[in-house]
């Protein structure tokens, strides 16, 4: 299964950035190759409107089932992911990625 995780870096200790259409970094870990891989999206900062659909297209091509952010993708992109099948769980804005890993694992993060 991938999971996709919105960040400020790119590994596992890095800080969750609880924006999703502006997140600084797309991270899909792979957890049966235990691959984790990094997309650069802070070219994003610049677009004036449509952030979150362009991410959400973006992380669409990258073909996680998960994406784990911290306060949720906006409604536009909401549907884009959803459209995709793709389950979103929020409240992990203050953790690092691995934090997030560890609570989507426990169950401690909501499912939108």
């Amino acid at each position: 299964m991938k999971i996709a995780f919105t960040a400020k870096g790119t590994e596992w200790d890095s800080a969750m950035d609880p924006r999703f259409g502006r997140t600084e970094f797309l991270l899909i870990y792979d957890d049966q190759s235990e691959d984790l891989t990094s997309l650069d999206n802070r070219s994003i900062a610049n677009v004036a409107h449509g952030a979150g659909p362009q991410t959400a297209q973006k992380l669409s091509e990258l073909n996680p089932e998960i994406l784990i952010t911290g306060n949720g993708p906006g409604g536009n992109a909401a549907r884009a992911l959803e459209q995709s099948g793709m389950k979103i769980y929020i409240g992990a804005g203050s953790m690092t990625v691995k934090q997030a890993y560890e609570a989507f694992k426990k169950g401690e993060l909501k499912q939108v």
